[in-house]
């Protein structure tokens, strides 16, 4: 478990909202954020829990102020970010905002390089929940002496801020982070296409000992509708983040989302799996040419249990007890279809779908 976990409560599940950055990139705006916070209430989003509205890269003006402050761009954000934060808040969400920990942001824009103290003092008084700190412009730095700074910064401040690494995990963060932040990047950059969410998901097999209530493994924000990928194909992306008990990050156009992109983001016993108090990160118990089998348990003494098609044809996928429950023996199981929100019934020894290609059953196991 690293160096041990951080204890202040913020995040004893893994964090939920909305990030900018994959659907807008640095064309970011006051406007865009509240009707994208308006969105979020009106759409259910946020009563699903969906709370974090962060800001990413952009939002800067070129050069730092004659004080030495990060200045948000005034053309951009006409009421400054203290207005736009109370905004948020106005709404009943919490209201985030993005740096860099080197010396320009990945956009080029002023970052925080030996500014750490003075940077997140800034974020505290202007209302922020949430500090994404990105690795861009970074030579010559370590992630595990870099973002400790960050832990007494945000510390120092007495504002209760939860911080999000996304170092992408150059230096393995998953040894170290545990007690530095609430949530570190596990791997580089999501892309909107089924090949990137499938390398990504292969990527976190090994790290489940890692996550749990405080300290998150971060396989980076949702691509659901953002257009690259079928639903079918965005129900499989989210029912794996469910499992990989990841933080949940929207990263597309809530105000005009679609109703199947609406339905899988707001799915509710999807969800449950995800914000699971027990905190557990599934574990990738068998994988074979087209298909693999991921299982976790959960605080109600359940399992749940996401079985995927990754071939382009159909196929049949089976989860056996014994390799869920890592134990040898034959068992049976009352089996709930989560995506369905119905009971399927007792199986015995095993649960075997056919699936079309791409698609996946995410079910929750009651074993008897």
């Amino acid at each position: 478990m690293g160096l041990g976990v951080l204890s202040d409560g913020l995040a004893p599940t893994p964090p939920m909202g909305w990030n900018s950055w994959n659907r807008f990139g640095p064309f970011v705006s006051e406007r865009l954020v509240l009707e994208t916070a308006d969105a979020l209430v009106e759409s259910g989003m946020r009563d699903a829990g969906y709370r974090y509205v962060v800001v990413d890269d952009a939002w800067h003006e070129s050069a730092r102020n004659d004080d030495g402050d990060l200045v948000e761009n005034r053309w951009a954000f006409p009421r400054g970010m203290r207005n736009l934060a109370d905004e948020i808040h106005r709404r009943g969400l919490s209201f985030g905002l993005y740096t860099d920990a080197g010396t320009r942001t990945c956009q080029g824009y002023p970052a925080s390089l030996g500014n750490e103290t003075r940077d997140a003092q800034r974020f505290a008084d202007w209302g922020v929940d949430f500090m994404k700190v990105d690795w861009c412009h970074t030579a010559g730095l370590r992630g595990r002496t870099t973002y400790p700074k960050w832990t007494e910064a945000i510390r120092a401040t007495r504002r209760p801020m939860v911080l999000s690494i996304c170092e992408w995990s150059r230096d393995k963060p998953w040894e170290w982070a545990g007690s530095v932040g609430h949530m570190w990047r596990t791997t580089s950059d999501i892309a909107d296409t089924w090949a990137s969410v499938m390398d990504i998901a292969a990527r976190q097999a090994d790290l489940h000992e890692y996550a749990g209530p405080d300290h998150w493994n971060d396989p980076d924000m949702l691509e659901v509708g953002n257009g690259g990928m079928s639903d079918e194909e965005y129900r499989t992306h989210f029912s794996l983040w469910a499992m990989l008990a990841a933080p949940l990050v929207a990263g597309n156009d809530v105000r005009a989302m679609s109703e199947g992109a609406r339905a899988i983001l707001t799915a509710p016993e999807v969800l449950a799996v995800d914000q699971d108090p027990r905190g557990s990160q599934a574990r990738r118990v068998r994988r074979d040419d087209v298909s693999e089998v991921w299982a976790r348990p959960l605080a109600d003494g359940t399992h749940a249990v996401l079985l995927v098609n990754r071939g382009d044809a159909r196929a049949n996928v089976v989860a056996r007890w014994d390799e869920v429950l890592d134990a040898k023996g034959s068992r049976r199981g009352n089996v709930r279809d989560l995506w369905e929100r119905a009971d399927v019934g007792e199986r015995d020894g095993y649960y075997d779908r056919t699936l079309a290609p791409h698609a996946c059953a995410l079910v929750k196991v009651a074993f008897t």
